[in-house]
Order: structure tokens, then sequence, then C-alpha cells
């Protein structure tokens, strides 16, 4: 087919990628609100697309929420990945992607209530920042950097870490953001069999700033 003969059919599944975008923006922002019993004419709106538009992409309401949270995952995971991609200590990789995530919670409000609200796909999704952190954890073991026997509850306490930071950040909005988190992150590095002086060391590297602006 000739070079012309692609275009209209590039046009096309360009606006079917803006429509269907256009829906996930909308159910994220309802998501954050709380809004989550909403009726589907009322994400359409929001979206400013049509009713036979929504059924183009999605079965249901409950698919297009689903896929809101995991483009949330997908977004932030790639940006962990991105940043820490030239780090070679496990345990700083770590401690970077959760010190980022802390910060992450005051930068990006919209989509860190979208995680906090679905605290259960944060822990145990294939996407975003679970695995990305058994990874870590399973490869700061192999080098000597963490002294724990079961990566999974591993990862279950700093889930748990996490979401507690987030939820006091929200609630504390006076907080400074940044040093609450690497003080959480230096205390789940001690429980993960650090020391006191290397969990620091580790906590004190530089990030790169701005780094969740759109």
């Amino acid at each position: 087919m000739s070079e012309a003969g692609d275009l209209p059919i590039n046009r096309l599944e360009r606006r079917k990628q803006r429509t269907r975008m256009a829906l996930i923006k909308a159910a994220q922002s309802m998501i954050a609100e709380g809004r989550a019993n909403v009726p589907v004419l009322e994400i359409t709106q929001a979206a400013d697309v049509g009713m036979g538009s929504f059924y183009n992409h999605f079965e249901s309401k409950e698919q297009l929420f689903e896929a809101a949270v995991i483009d949330v995952l997908d977004t932030h995971g790639d940006v962990l990945d991105r940043l820490t991609a030239h780090i070679d200590d496990p345990a700083a990789v770590f401690a970077s992607s959760f010190r980022l995530t802390g910060r992450f919670f005051r930068e990006r409000p919209q989509e860190s209530r979208i995680l906090l609200a679905n605290w259960g796909a944060l822990l145990s999704s294939d996407r975003g920042l679970a695995p990305r952190a058994m990874r870590d954890i399973k490869a700061a073991v192999a080098a000597g950097r963490f002294q724990v026997e079961d990566p999974e509850l591993t990862l279950s306490v700093a889930a748990g870490a996490l979401l507690g930071l987030g939820y006091l950040l929200h609630s504390h909005p006076e907080r400074d953001a940044a040093t609450t988190a690497d003080a959480v992150t230096e205390d789940v590095l001690r429980l993960f069999g650090m020391s006191a002086e290397d969990a620091h060391e580790v906590c004190v590297l530089p990030l790169p700033d701005g780094v969740f602006q759109p």
C-alpha cells in the first residue's frame, strides 16, 4: 500500500487513541475525586466523547477504571526505570525508587490519590511498582545488600510503609515531602538488614529535580 494510502488509517488510529486516552483521563479524575460510582454518561461527557465511542473502547465502566489505574502504574514505573537506569547498586535502585515515589505523592496529587485508592493493585499488580520493587529486592539480597529471607513478605512491608507515607503526606500538607520520604526510606532499608550508616549513605544520593512534572 502506498504511503498516501496509509494516511487515512493513521489518522483514524490517532483519533481512536485520542478518544481512548480522553476516557482514561476522565476516569482518572473521577477516581482521584472518589467518584467511582458515576454513570457511563457522566464519564463520556467529561471526556467530551459520544456514548457509542465509549463502547468502541471498553466493555464496561469497570474495564475503563482498570485501564485508568494501569495507565498510572505503567507511567510511574516507566519513569522510575528511566531515572534509575544508571544505578548499579540494587539497594540504591530500590531506595531511589522509594524516595522518588514519596516525592510523587506531593508533586502529582491526582495520580497519587489513584494509587492510594487502589492499594491492592499497587501491591499485587504485574505492572508498575510491585514487580520493579520485587526485582530490586531480590537483586539486593543476591548482592548481599539486603538481609531478608522472604522477598514477598519484604515487598509487603515496603508497600505498607509506602502507603503510610502517602497517607501521611496527603493528611499533612505542611510536611516536607522530600525529608519525610528520605526518613521513611532509611527506616525501611534498616528493616531489610542494612546498617544505619549504609542506609543513610544510600538515601543522601542526589535525585533528579522536577522528574514528575507533566
